[in-house]
């Protein structure tokens, strides 16, 4: 497969590309608050994509945009 041009994304060590919302607010400690994480799901904050009925968070578009904000 040729890969020229195309950028790799590096995930940090034991995070997958995609998670539940639920598993994903486990994994940011809001564990707590799970509401405040469906909020920023609802309100575009977090990256999200449908398979079948599970909302799951795309968290390798989130830490490329997070990547993209830095300067």
């Amino acid at each position: 497969m040729d890969t020229e041009g195309i950028e790799q994304l590096e995930l940090p060590a034991g995070s997958p590309p995609v998670m539940p919302w639920r598993q994903f607010a486990d994994w940011i400690r809001m564990e707590q608050d799970h509401e405040t994480v469906l909020g920023w799901i609802k309100r575009g904050y977090l990256p999200t994509i449908r398979i079948g009925k599970h909302r799951m968070v795309n968290v390798a578009l989130l830490i490329k945009q997070l990547e993209e904000r830095e300067i």
